[in-house]
């Protein structure tokens, strides 16, 4: 029973007027005793003593009572012995109070109790274990992304080294961007909850700081997107085959683990651009639209649905802005780069050489300029022409660099703590009460002194 679970209990009738204060004791018998020696009918045990006590003094509804409990409150020895406790209380406290703080100790006059080191920890501790206590939110994140990338992977299973396989795997790593929008949309309804515990109840009392509750919302979701980045790896670079495109120049663990860091990237992005996204913003909605607006010019102008050069000159500045430049870049370099292109049999340029020469001696000068391959070099009668030789071909016409991999990767961590500080930045600017601001003043005007009953009790 609930009630059981206090030890003490202030009992107030109609008007605030004290009717008992005092232990309740084990199965309230110290309570009932107090009411039943002063008049009160005895408490049946399959009673609730709280129904039983409103019942005795004509608080419930039907029940009326002759006795004026609250001037037998006042003549009661349980009242003379609590005004003692407090005469008491006063006397010794008053003695052993240890003196005013030094004025000298800033720490006895900073804003929190604790230090801002102990706030971190003991929050981060608390966001991590409300993390794991919704499972359904850390569930429907992972299984978007497994079946997400599953499906994309398997949708363009060993995709070869063909010309439409270079546009295949192409498509594939534009594709895998598109999840973007649902984690940005998972995110945001999930920090609004929170942001709004965190206003109405720890900030208003002093709890702990909104720095400490800022970045320990963004530290929590890096360890769950860098699991589902992992996912993401595994179901879509093994599939698609990526790692083959390595083994030519020997280079499969160095791409492997890139490719790899490459994916944790892209989720560590979306958890901080989400934040940053929602930090000033009051609904999940209206934060969501302007994600969704930023999330299509990214991926408009990252040069992958129109090259660089096809842009007007005035956007090309988003060309170079777009985080997802660097990152289909990087991607694509790294999963295609530094191997030859099978021409598939429908890409080949079939046709008859000149009469007296090979195909090497007809195409020798255009594939030198150009590139491209001949299939069947010697042959006097039918040369079948392939006009890509080697995967690089590909990357420069979509303007990707395998020499860029790294200075990409490093940029990427630019745009990934650019998020976090505007976060901070923004919720700042947005949502901190300034000192001597108008929201300040409007609070202060609502303070109201409390009252205090004759016992000594303070109530509002």
């Amino acid at each position: 029973m609930l009630f059981q679970r206090f030890d003490r209990l202030l009992f107030l009738a109609k008007g605030g007027r004290t009717v008992y204060f005092g232990k309740v004791g084990e199965n309230s018998n110290i309570l009932t005793k107090y009411f039943e020696r002063n008049g009160a009918f005895p408490c049946p045990k399959e009673a609730n003593p709280a129904e039983w006590m409103l019942e005795v003094i004509g608080a419930a509804p039907g029940s009326h009572s002759d006795i004026d409990w609250h001037e037998t409150w006042k003549a009661s020895p349980e009242r003379a012995e609590v005004r003692r406790e407090l005469a008491e209380m006063k006397e010794v406290l008053s003695q052993t109070t240890k003196p005013a703080a030094d004025p000298d100790d800033k720490a006895a006059f900073r804003e929190f109790a604790a230090p801002f080191g102990t706030q971190m920890w003991e929050v981060q501790k608390r966001v991590f274990a409300q993390y794991w206590r919704t499972p359904s939110y850390i569930y429907s994140k992972l299984l978007l992304c497994t079946l997400s990338a599953l499906f994309i992977g398997f949708s363009f299973v060993n995709a070869g080294t063909s010309q439409q396989a270079l546009q295949n795997q192409l498509f594939a790593i534009f594709s895998l961007f598109t999840i973007f929008g649902q984690l940005v949309q998972q995110i945001l309804p999930h920090f609004v909850i929170q942001r709004a515990l965190y206003e109405a109840r720890e900030r208003p009392s002093k709890t702990y700081s909104w720095k400490a509750f800022m970045i320990s919302n963004l530290v929590v979701e890096l360890p769950w997107n860098a699991l589902a980045g992992l996912i993401i790896f595994f179901c879509f670079y093994y599939p698609v085959a990526l790692y083959k495109n390595a083994e030519p120049a020997g280079q499969v663990h160095e791409r492997g683990i890139l490719f790899f860091l490459l994916t944790e990237q892209f989720l560590l992005f979306t958890s901080t651009f989400s934040t940053m996204v929602i930090a000033a913003i009051d609904t999940a909605e209206t934060a969501g639209n302007i994600g969704n607006l930023l999330f299509s010019l990214t991926l408009i102008f990252c040069g992958v649905l129109a090259a660089p050069g096809a842009f007007p000159h005035f956007w090309i500045f988003m060309y170079r802005v777009s985080p997802f430049t660097y990152l289909v870049d990087s991607m694509l370099s790294v999963g295609l780069a530094n191997t030859q292109v099978v021409c598939a049999a429908n890409e080949l340029l079939k046709f008859a050489p000149p009469a007296g020469q090979t195909c090497e001696t007809y195409l020798g000068p255009y594939i030198a300029a150009y590139g491209g391959y001949n299939q069947f070099p010697q042959s006097t009668t039918e040369c079948s022409f392939c006009a890509i030789s080697d995967t690089n071909t590909f990357l420069r016409a979509v303007s990707s660099n395998y020499a860029n991999r790294w200075r990409n990767f490093g940029i990427l961590w630019i745009f990934i703590i650019f998020n976090g500080c505007a976060a901070v930045l923004l919720y700042w600017l947005a949502r901190v009460p300034k000192k001597g601001g108008s929201r300040e003043k409007k609070n202060s005007k609502k303070i109201r002194k409390g009252k205090t009953t004759e016992d000594g009790v303070e109530k509002s």
